[in-house]
C-alpha cells in the first residue's frame, strides 16, 4: 500500500480531523487534530493492512516564541508486517495538553516524559509524567527555542 492509498484511508475515516498533509522523499506527515489522536493511532495500530505496530519515537519541536501554535509534537510509527512509516503530528500551544498514547503504545511512556522535560508540551492522562533527563529541581525547559544559551542564573 503506498503514501497516497494511506492517507485516502485515513482522510475517509477521518476527515475533519486531518488538519494537512504532505508527502515528501517519500515519506508522508499528517498533522490532526489534539482531540483525535489517540482515535487515529488505536486505527493505524489495528486497521488490517496498516497495522502501525511500532512507535519509533515522540518528540517536539519548538516552532518560536511567536508561532500560534508553538509546539508540534511529532509520532514516528512504523508496521512491522507492511514495512511502511508514517509521520503523525499535533499542533498546540503551551497551555494545551496532549491526550497520552500510552494506552496505545507503552513505549509512549518514557518519548512523552522526554517531550515534557525538554519542551514542556504536557500530555493528559499520562500515568507518571515527570522529568526523565533534567534534574527534578531543574528549571525551565532546555530545548525551547528563548531558553537561554548559558541556563538560567540564580
Amino acid at each position: 500500500m503506498d503514501n497516497q492509498q494511506q492517507l485516502e484511508i485515513l482522510r475517509n475515516r477521518f476527515g475533519p480531523e486531518i488538519v494537512e498533509w504532505k508527502e515528501q522523499w517519500g515519506e508522508l506527515t499528517v498533522v490532526v487534530k489534539r482531540e483525535a489522536i489517540v482515535r487515529i493511532c488505536e486505527f493505524l495500530r489495528d486497521e488490517p493492512g496498516l497495522e502501525y505496530n511500532f512507535l519509533s519515537s515522540v518528540t517536539g519541536v519548538d516552532l518560536g516564541v511567536d508561532a500560534n501554535p508553538r509546539f508540534e509534537v511529532v509520532y514516528h510509527l512504523y508496521s512491522i508486517p507492511q514495512r511502511h512509516r508514517i509521520r503523525l503530528k499535533v499542533r498546540v500551544n503551551e497551555d494545551q495538553p496532549v491526550p497520552t498514547v500510552t494506552g496505545v503504545w507503552k513505549a509512549a511512556d518514557w518519548y512523552e516524559r522526554e517531550t515534557y522535560d525538554f519542551f514542556g508540551v504536557t500530555f493528559d492522562g499520562h500515568p507518571n509524567l515527570r522529568r526523565i533527563m533534567m534534574p527534578d529541581e531543574y528549571e525551565g525547559h532546555p530545548l525551547r527555542k528563548d531558553f537561554p544559551l548559558r541556563g538560567y542564573r540564580r
